[in-house]
């Protein structure tokens, strides 16, 4: 399964205030790293206007995560229709935008879309479960035999 992200569509509906902060990019950024480790999925994000250089690295150039800023004459709706126009095999392909045109555009090519509600929704749910099923982990506490016979010996109790 892929994903490719509207980036500045899905960062405008999570937190549109901080639209324009590059921080709350490497953050989101951060969150879809997270969230492609959990879902073993494949992501690729797009944002509009000039390069990050944070995000530019050849860690952001990965075959299960990428980002792309558009060149200086394209904005990222380009760049997006030219990745679905790209695609043989859409069956697994998802686009993440509330973007009227894109979405239109991804029908028409008959790809999936996801509207930045329903991903963050599952975005969410997704890292919500990491979160407990690593709690859960953290509560299983296994002693060593070492450590079995000093509680036996400081409280009395037979091996």
């Amino acid at each position: 399964m892929a994903y490719l992200i509207d980036g500045n569509n899905l960062l405008g509906y999570l937190s549109p205030e901080k639209l324009r902060d590059s921080r709350s990019k490497r953050l989101l950024i951060s969150t879809l790293s997270l969230f492609q480790r959990v879902k073993k999925t494949k992501i690729l994000v797009v944002f509009d206007g000039a390069p990050d250089p944070d995000l530019i690295s050849k860690d952001f150039r990965r075959k299960t995560f990428s980002v792309f800023f558009p060149d200086l004459e394209e904005n990222a709706d380009q760049v997006i229709k030219r990745i679905i126009e790209k695609q043989t095999d859409l069956r697994n392909f998802y686009v993440v935008s509330s973007d009227r045109e894109i979405r239109a555009f991804t029908k028409a090519k008959r790809a999936k879309s996801i509207s930045c509600k329903d991903f963050s929704k599952l975005l969410k749910s997704s890292l919500r479960t990491h979160k407990k099923s690593l709690e859960a982990k953290k509560k299983e506490i296994f002693l060593s035999p070492l450590e079995v016979d000093h509680w036996l010996e400081i409280f009395g109790g037979e091996k």
